[in-house]
């Protein structure tokens, strides 16, 4: 049923008229049906990716540890990033998965990173790992973000990504804290999460993955991260780089306690 509704809302979507023109009641009552979320067909097939063997090893990533064990599943992404010790390093769940695939599947990690994101246009085959992503944290919806932070790396990594948030560069000479610094911004139509505001700021990250509505697919973190960058005009931050994955600790340990709800959907 679920998936139904979802397709319903989906086609919905896409045959509704520019933002400005459309029923705005209509709209946000579209928004507001988690159940007819299109999110959850994304979800539905990364659960089959996600036991389907592949890669030199023909092997599923059912055997992945995200933290709690192989093959646990719910409640990981709620203790994520986290210090890895196979790796000796703090990984997020989408460097954790390309770890899975290189690792359990014998994949290439250079073919799996050459396109991370689909490209922003209607109906535009989501990527492996945005439907893995948004599969694995649907897992831990209605947890609390808990990132642990004992280990020594995971404390670098949130010094850095606090480092990161503030530093100001790039010809526009932006940083993150030009726009998620105080409330009341935004661009466009879009507000602009206040790191200030422990309620804003968990009620942003607890819904990501997210169907954004204006790409017509599914958004991950890492993808936050590269948009992010992309219009501070700076150089494309690697997917499930250190520095990528340091933001992210950063903003999900200011998030602690937040319900997540994945798979959101924003405008």
């Amino acid at each position: 049923m679920r998936l139904k509704l979802a397709c319903t809302a989906l086609l919905a979507f896409a045959q509704m008229p520019a933002f400005g023109q459309a029923n705005v009641d209509e709209y946000r009552a579209l928004l507001a049906d988690k159940d007819a979320n299109p999110a959850f067909l994304w979800i539905a097939r990364g659960e089959e990716l996600f036991k389907r063997k592949a890669g030199p090893k023909n092997a599923s990533l059912e055997r992945c540890d995200f933290g709690l064990g192989p093959g646990v599943l719910k409640g990981a992404y709620a203790q994520l990033p986290r210090y890895f010790a196979d790796t000796g390093r703090v990984q997020d769940l989408e460097s954790r998965l390309l770890t899975c695939m290189v690792e359990l599947q014998g994949r290439d990690i250079a073919e799996i990173k050459r396109k991370p994101y689909s490209d922003q246009r209607r109906n535009e085959n989501p990527t492996e790992l945005e439907m893995l992503a948004v599969f694995v944290a649907e897992k831990s919806t209605g947890m609390r973000f808990a990132m642990p932070t004992a280990h020594p790396l995971e404390q670098e990594s949130l010094k850095v990504g606090e480092a990161l948030f503030y530093r100001r560069w790039g010809l526009m000479d932006f940083s993150c804290s030009t726009c998620h610094n105080e409330s009341g911004k935004r661009i466009r139509l879009q507000s602009l999460m206040n790191k200030n505001d422990v309620k804003d700021v968990q009620s942003v990250m607890a819904t990501w993955p997210t169907y954004r509505v204006s790409h017509g697919t599914v958004r991950t973190m890492q993808h936050r991260m590269w948009d992010c960058h992309w219009q501070m005009r700076l150089p494309d931050i690697d997917y499930g780089s250190p520095a990528s994955v340091a933001l992210i600790a950063y903003l999900t340990r200011r998030a602690e306690g937040g319900v997540i709800d994945v798979p959101g959907i924003k405008r």
